[in-house]
């Protein structure tokens, strides 16, 4: 793989350089390990940060979704959290080729220990892209860095929502995408701390196929009332996607 002279240092053999195509940001990835998808690039796309408001993402990774909020968003600061050691030292060497050190910070820490880790009430918007899997029937190397990104072998959707509303303030907001077949549990559990499902969107692959993914938006203390928007389809035909799609990417 060619990587720019200047960009050299931040990178190790194991890893590569990927184009965001987003104000000439750049992300560091492991080809052999968890590489991000679109479910990153629509959650960031999906959040709504205002002017001035820091941001918490949790189970963070690459730290693709601080770098796109970034990027795309008013918010004043954002802050990764990633479990895995060599994923938060490759997401801030990410943050620092992007000269983006003033405006994210990445930290290596447990999602369960997040009273250990930030003050309670301190971010006012918090995202997750978080393991989506429980069933581990089958797996092998269930510490592997793959397996910890899909499935919940280190933590659980409550230790994300319970997280998540500890660090938030009344009337903060939460979003996280998942998959459908959660949304009974995945609305328990939020309104279990407190997060209140206010906006919910569905992805499907094509028009005509169920939907993959769900995003969901939650206020802390909000009052009962959910805004169920367009599903977003993503592509219109093998391999071309849907214009909004393309839209979001673009602006990505």
């Amino acid at each position: 793989m060619m990587v720019d002279p200047e960009l050299i240092n931040f990178v190790k053999e194991d890893e590569r350089i990927d184009d965001l195509q987003c104000k000439g940001y750049r992300l560091i990835q492991k080809p052999k390990g968890f590489c991000f998808g679109v479910d990153a690039v629509l959650l960031s796309h999906f959040a709504r940060v205002k002017k001035g408001q820091k941001v918490l993402d949790l189970c963070t990774g690459s730290g693709v979704i601080p770098i796109l909020m970034a990027a795309n968003t008013a918010g004043e600061h954002f802050t990764g959290l990633e479990l895995q050691e060599d994923y938060a030292d490759m997401a801030d060497r990410s943050v620092q080729m992007n000269g983006l050190e003033g405006r994210i910070d990445i930290v290596c820490g447990d999602v369960r220990k997040i009273r250990e880790l930030f003050q309670p009430a301190s971010f006012p918007v918090v995202t997750v892209n978080p393991p989506y899997m429980t069933d581990h029937h089958g797996l092998k190397n269930l510490y592997e860095p793959k397996t910890i990104a899909r499935h919940e072998v280190t933590i659980s959707l409550e230790d994300v929502i319970a997280a998540a509303s500890y660090v938030m303030p009344e009337n903060g907001t939460f979003y996280m995408i998942h998959k459908p077949f959660r949304l009974a549990e995945i609305f328990q559990v939020m309104k279990q701390y407190r997060l209140e499902p206010k906006r919910m969107r569905l992805i499907q692959p094509y028009v005509d196929k169920e939907p993959t993914m769900v995003m969901v938006e939650g206020l802390k203390g909000g009052k009962q009332r959910i805004t169920i928007e367009p599903s977003l389809i993503i592509y219109e035909a093998p391999g071309v996607y849907t214009q909004e799609i393309y839209e979001k990417y673009n602006k990505s």
